[in-house]
């Protein structure tokens, strides 16, 4: 079975190996021991404090599979981006200009920079080991994040960005990186994107804070602005499936898009609920008991898919390999969602 659960300091040698296959592109994931290091020791302080409300802590977590004990993926939530470094981004806009004596009327796209300090919630360092890419575990790992948000919604910011690894290659290279970006800062995409993670200070010393007019940038650059790297489509496909939706804006370096949601109308968010564990028994539950994604609810939280039977008063019973996993007994308290969009019950509005 996989479960999900906060990062500890043991943890960082299979983080680090992890970073090793991310490729380019994955920010938030460095090929880094001290950057890992860092931001393992911000994750359990930020556990630890459980601030009343966002002031941008960092949770991180790692899906570990119990028969092997390997760490096989790992994702995590940031309450809030902005403050002292900043959230950059650029908004596409559209300018309309026109010309009656030529008879001439465009509309020309621009991106405007964008500079937040009092930002969303964002969630992201979702990746998965390539052998585990299967059965809907990257589904398990993205929604897992959802259900922690669910229970403790205070410490997060009303609204959730997620941005959306853009278009690079095997080497690292970017076409939007290389039309814009390497202009200004000298240095190729790779390091940017390392850089982006120790210090911002570079972006709010060199990045342009005029408009940028996208007809003149070179067509390779232009086809690739809001477009996502191939193996993050199916992360955008869920994003859309749980109700995120473009928000206007792409990533500075490579040009992914930004998409967002009100936290509390994501569907695992709204659709999740409380129970009790009533009953835990041996064997297996029975047939028509469909999976599902179930969190015992504690600041030190874990996740997995199973099984779970809801029973009229809104209590649950349990498994017990499932019991174990969660590590939960009987009164224990469980917050549990559908993996998917659930079919509309008599009586729901249109």
């Amino acid at each position: 079975m996989l479960v999900i659960r906060p990062i500890a300091q043991h943890d960082l040698t299979a983080l680090l190996d992890l970073a090793q296959l991310t490729g380019f592109g994955l920010t938030t994931l460095p090929r880094d021991a001290d950057l890992l290091r860092e931001r393992i020791v911000e994750s359990e302080e930020s556990f630890r404090r459980m601030a009343q409300r966002p002031r941008g802590e960092c949770y991180l977590f790692v899906m570990e599979d119990l028969a092997t004990h390997a760490i096989v993926g790992t994702c995590g939530i940031a309450s809030k981006v902005g403050g002292f470094e900043p959230f950059y981004a650029y908004r596409l806009e559209t300018q309309v200009v026109e010309s009656e004596m030529l008879g001439v009327r465009k509309e020309i796209q621009t991106l405007n920079l964008v500079t937040e300090h009092n930002g969303p919630c964002e969630i992201g360092s979702l990746f998965l080991r390539p052998e585990y890419r299967r059965d809907g575990n990257g589904k398990l790992l993205s929604l897992s994040r959802f259900l922690f948000m669910a229970e403790h919604r205070q410490r997060f910011d009303p609204a959730v960005i997620a941005e959306m690894r853009g278009v690079i290659d095997d080497r690292g290279a970017s076409p939007f990186w290389d039309a814009l970006g390497k202009h200004f800062f000298e240095i190729d995409f790779p390091r940017a994107d390392y850089l982006s993670m120790v210090n911002k200070k570079f972006i709010a010393d060199l990045m342009p804070r005029n408009p940028i007019y996208v007809p003149l940038l070179p067509p390779e650059a232009q086809a690739v602005i809001g477009q996502v790297h191939p193996e993050t489509r199916p992360a955008l496909k869920m994003l859309q499936d749980e109700g995120f939706m473009g928000s206007g804006m792409v990533d500075i370096f490579e040009a992914g898009p930004v998409v967002l949601a009100k936290r509390d109308e994501i569907r695992t968010v709204r659709e999740s609920r409380r129970g009790v564990v009533q009953e835990i028994i041996r064997g297996t539950l029975a047939t028509d008991c469909k999976p599902a994604l179930i969190m015992n609810p504690r600041v030190d939280s874990r996740t997995c898919r199973s099984s779970i039977d809801v029973l009229a008063s809104g209590d649950v019973r349990l498994d017990e390999a499932t019991a174990a996993a969660l590590e939960v007994r009987l009164g224990d308290p469980v917050r549990h969602a559908a993996l998917g969009p659930r079919s509309p019950l008599p009586g729901d509005l249109p």
